[in-house]
């Protein structure tokens, strides 16, 4: 768990399409190798992620993303008791790192300034669906992590 916990996301992929996928076997099986130009120098990206640092996270927003972690961890405390049986254990503080950074980079993309409740609702499942370790029962209901965490995301209070 604690090896999977180091990822900052759990992004799922689907299979290309068929056509998509007959590309790429061309491209990876012809007689030459496509060539891969950059398409940004290391010093811009060292600078991208200086500036992505400063994208501004009120105190109410750490609070909300605290809130979730915490959830994920003691969801009883939080209104969600029927939760508890399916969760083995909840995110690790690096979750709550992991989602403040991942949403100033959402804003930053987005072309703000500050990060938004919805920046915080969108990324998430991505960040927590990997930290939620489920119980047997949870399996044996069919409740997934990424169901724990839509449900204690619809649940928690917004600010």
């Amino acid at each position: 768990e604690a090896q999977v916990d180091r990822f900052m996301l759990k992004v799922i992929v689907d299979y290309p399409q068929p056509n998509e996928e007959r590309l790429m076997l061309d491209r990876m099986t012809g007689a030459t190798l496509p060539t891969v130009n950059p398409v940004i120098e290391p010093g811009h990206l060292h600078h991208a992620r200086e500036i992505v640092r400063q994208v501004y996270v009120d105190d109410k927003i750490k609070d909300y993303v605290l809130s979730l972690v915490l959830t994920t961890r003691n969801p009883g405390n939080n209104g969600l008791s029927d939760l508890k049986p399916f969760i083995a254990f909840g995110a690790s503080p690096r979750a709550g790192i992991n989602l403040i950074m991942a949403a100033r980079a959402h804003a930053f993309i987005q072309g703000r300034g500050f990060v938004t409740p919805e920046d915080i609702k969108l990324i998430a499942p991505d960040v927590l669906r990997h930290r939620v370790l489920t119980t047997y029962e949870a399996e044996a209901e069919r409740v997934s992590s990424a169901d724990i965490v839509q449900r204690i995301l619809d649940y928690a209070d917004v600010p």
